[in-house]
């Protein structure tokens, strides 16, 4: 089992999986590679959480419940939780939103106990600079340094985004995370069954990410998409994560099992609904990079282009580094211009080192 995955009730029949229950067993070890060869940037590290803002809970597992979550992301600041020594998993029947003018550090710990669950009717968390009734805090919404969003410690299961957008791109998919504007890090977290559409040329990820503070990367360190057979976050594009325009340094990270299952591409194919690419990591605007380091991107699945990795920048800016890494076993697609399995642009630069593509 690749990234410490418990993967009990999962069936190679792709029978539904009981997430209903805790999934995270504190013996367990963290997310992603736990060996992985990487060393992280400072920028990346975990936050301080030792002085929290809020705590969820009082120490029992009934204390958890969704509404004292949604009201201490609403508040801000640094949240922990206590819920008692044993994994426990909170089901939300709505998204916890992040309002602009409470950080700007923004901090949610799960302490590697906790998963937060949309019972498949909710996306989970949503962060916009842009959106007003998140308060407006600067005049420049798409470029402004905060809030500082940090997620560690803590797993999304069972988030469901389909039909949340308007259908301008702009606030479609996010299964589990939908951000836009400031910062954002994931750190040693874990993707378990969210999804969103199933069809459309422009909507994915489990996370789904825009313009990001003066074109800085998101983070995403030693998380693990899926996993296991059974657990793949599934979307028309971007199984995993998705954006436009941003910028991802990958580190200690696993991709597997997560699925784009819209077909026609982007722009849409004439008589299809359009997407279908990028089974674990769907890239599209411009002045983006991509860096993924001392991960393992395999089984997962597309129907257009891009099984590992859609990466089409629009004004044929940015590059892809791979380094210390693992692509294999990805299934579907086509248009493999340089390396099989990561779609791209004839002129993109792609520089891998000490990795295995096949």
């Amino acid at each position: 089992m690749t990234g410490g995955l418990l993967a009990w009730g999962c069936g190679s029949d792709g029978a539904a999986v009981d997430l209903s229950n805790p999934l995270i067993d504190p013996d367990d070890g963290p997310a992603g590679v736990p060996d992985g060869e990487c060393e992280v940037p400072a920028q990346a590290r975990p936050a301080d959480a030792s002085n929290p803002t809020t705590v969820v809970g009082d120490g029992s597992p009934q204390s958890c419940v969704a509404d004292a979550f949604v009201e201490a992301v609403a508040r801000g600041g640094v949240i922990t939780f206590d819920c008692g020594p044993e994994p426990t998993t909170i089901e939300l029947d709505r998204p916890a939103k992040v309002f602009n003018d409470t950080g700007p550090e923004i901090v949610i710990d799960g302490g590697g106990l906790v998963t937060l669950s949309g019972g498949g009717s909710t996306r989970i968390l949503y962060m916009n600079t842009c959106d007003e009734a998140q308060v407006w805090t600067t005049p420049h919404c798409d470029n402004q340094d905060h809030p500082n969003l940090t997620v560690q410690n803590i797993s999304f299961a069972n988030g469901n985004a389909k039909g949340e957008g308007n259908g301008d791109g702009l606030t479609d998919g996010g299964g589990a995370i939908w951000v836009r504007g400031g910062r954002f890090r994931l750190i040693n977290t874990r993707f378990f069954n969210n999804v969103c559409d199933d069809v459309g040329p422009d909507v994915g990820g489990a996370v789904r990410v825009f313009s990001q503070y003066d074109g800085e990367p998101v983070y995403v360190v030693n998380t693990t998409f899926g996993g296991a057979d059974g657990f793949g976050n599934t979307c028309s594009n971007g199984g995993g994560v998705s954006s436009i325009g941003v910028s991802w340094s990958i580190y200690n990270s696993v991709f597997s099992h997560n699925r784009a299952i819209g077909h026609g591409s982007n722009p849409a194919q004439p008589g299809t609904p359009g997407g279908g690419s990028g089974g674990a990591i769907y890239n599209d605007g411009a002045r983006m990079t991509l860096s993924i380091c001392g991960s393992t991107i395999e089984h997962n699945e597309v129907n257009s282009h891009g099984s590992a990795i859609f990466f089409v920048s629009n004004d044929h800016t940015g590059d892809i580094r791979i380094d210390r890494s693992r692509i294999t076993n990805n299934v579907g697609g086509t248009w493999y211009p340089t390396y099989p399995q990561i779609s791209n642009h004839d002129d993109t630069p792609i520089v891998v080192t000490d990795s295995l593509i096949e």
